[in-house]
């Protein structure tokens, strides 16, 4: 976030720069609010690019075996162009490399699960998946184990069949 701000506070400085150096090769012509309204639309201009390329920068850092499952996009009037080319503000992804499964119980998967949010920290919940049935369950205060590898106090929840998580865990 730090570096993001510092971003924004260079680009508002070139842009006036540009402004200045317009104003200068034009023999002083140019308005005198040219160079804060150049940079103002050059804040604002890193501020939304930061906002439209923050998922791709996010999701090509993570490591390998974790995978995007779901986007969630946000439109809002407060910001008119979200309108016309919403930006994704959230996502989930699954650590399929570390994905677990017993052997009594080959449907069932145990897979990490982790939470981006744009201004928020990322959150992992453990999540186990019937894929059989298509259902889940997080795990998030812990889990009772069976002996024969079921989660007895389990709260499981339907999960619908086209639902990105359950096929990402379910697949692999």
């Amino acid at each position: 976030m730090f570096v993001e701000l510092i971003a924004v506070i260079f680009a508002g400085i070139a842009c006036a720069g540009i402004a200045l150096m317009l104003n200068i090769a034009t023999g002083r012509r140019l308005p005198r609010w040219g160079m804060p309204v150049a940079a103002g639309l050059g804040m604002l201009g890193m501020t939304i690019s930061n906002e439209y390329t923050w998922f791709e920068r996010t999701a090509e850092r993570l490591p390998e075996g974790v995978s995007v499952a779901m986007t969630v996009e946000e439109q809002s009037w407060l910001r008119p162009w979200t309108q016309v080319w919403p930006y994704a503000k959230r996502f989930v992804a699954v650590d399929t490399g570390t994905a677990r499964s017993h052997a009594d119980l080959p449907g069932q998967r145990l897979a990490d699960l982790y939470f981006f949010g744009r201004w928020s920290p990322v959150n992992q919940a453990p999540m186990l998946f019937d894929c059989a049935v298509g259902r889940s369950a997080l795990l998030i205060d812990g889990a009772t184990f069976g002996s024969d590898g079921a989660v007895i106090d389990a709260e499981w929840e339907a999960m619908p069949d086209d639902d990105p998580i359950l096929k990402l865990v379910c697949e692999t």
